[in-house]
């Protein structure tokens, strides 16, 4: 046993929480949890592409690392800016929840069959733009707030349907309320969607060999050729970009999807490679995406 524990902090929201015991629970007894509030906890109303994306939820946790009040921090990794960050380190990727959208409707109704004119709540752009592509006829509305508000005003009646991650669903035991897990060739989930991530101080030895016990292997190389994807694209983790990686049988294949805001305009690719090629799958596909124009779909 460690001399010291490992403090690890987090987001204070339930799926946060939810999230860092699931992680604490595996990495040992001698584990503090830290509670940490973020902009994008107190701020619930404003559009996260307005605040600067999802990376508003990482900041206070890096911060906190910083200053020495936490060794290790939980993130959605979604949520995790894609740009080296200094002094911060990636220590560990989990295994990964399933990385699909899901679609919650009040009538039980798949995406293919709600009416026409259906009001679908969602506050990510790259949801907003595959729903037109799939069904233009649909209206969609913009959605904050946690998940037992977001479903609290499904039940309401404020709108007919909304998409969440299956992932942050199944973490708190909500799958019950899943109407339908929508197939990633209709909507390619944000990339590393489904997936945790543990940020260390860089250079911490220590916080490094606790984080390992919970590290994945092919987590980190589909979250690592998803990110990758966007790294190259220098798009934010709000920009209208899917990618979805997978390993099956010892080779990892990536597919990747930009869109207009609108959903008219949708240009896709495929790359695949073994597992230490992750980064490098990613910077391909991106690449080929570049030369056919997606810089001015990902462009604020």
């Amino acid at each position: 046993m460690s001399a010291l524990p490992l403090r690890v902090g987090s987001r204070a929201s339930l799926l946060a929480r939810t999230q860092t015991e699931w992680i604490a629970s595996r990495l040992g007894d001698d584990v503090t949890l830290v509670w940490v509030k973020s902009e994008g906890d107190q701020d619930a109303v404003t559009p996260l592409a307005a605040m600067g994306g999802r990376g508003v939820f990482t900041a206070a946790l890096h911060r906190a690392l910083l200053d020495d009040r936490c060794d290790a921090a939980v993130h959605s990794m979604k949520d995790l800016p894609v740009a080296d960050e200094p002094g911060i380190a990636l220590g560990a990727v989990p295994v990964r929840e399933d990385p699909r959208d899901a679609l919650l409707s009040r009538e039980g109704r798949p995406l293919a069959e709600l009416r026409r004119g259906a009001v679908v709540a969602t506050g990510s752009p790259r949801r907003a733009a595959q729903l037109r592509r799939a069904r233009p006829d649909l209206e969609i509305v913009g959605l904050r707030g946690n998940v037992d508000t977001r479903l609290a005003r499904l039940k309401e009646g404020r709108f007919d349907a909304m998409v969440l991650a299956s992932a942050g669903l199944a973490r708190l035991g909500l799958e019950h309320e899943i109407t339908e897990r929508i197939d990633p060739a209709v909507m390619l989930p944000a990339p590393a969607q489904g997936a945790l991530a543990l940020t260390i101080r860089r250079g911490d030895a220590r916080a490094e060999a606790r984080v390992r016990r919970v590290a994945d292997v092919c987590a980190a190389a589909e979250a690592t050729a998803e990110r990758a994807v966007l790294h190259a694209l220098e798009a934010g983790c709000h920009a209208p970009v899917g990618a979805l990686a997978r390993v099956a049988d010892g080779r990892l294949r990536l597919t990747v999807r930009v869109l207009s805001l609108d959903g008219a305009q949708c240009l896709e690719e495929q790359d695949e490679g073994g597992l230490a090629e992750a980064a490098v799958i990613g910077e391909r596909a991106a690449g080929r995406l570049l030369a056919r124009g997606a810089g001015r779909l990902v462009t604020p």
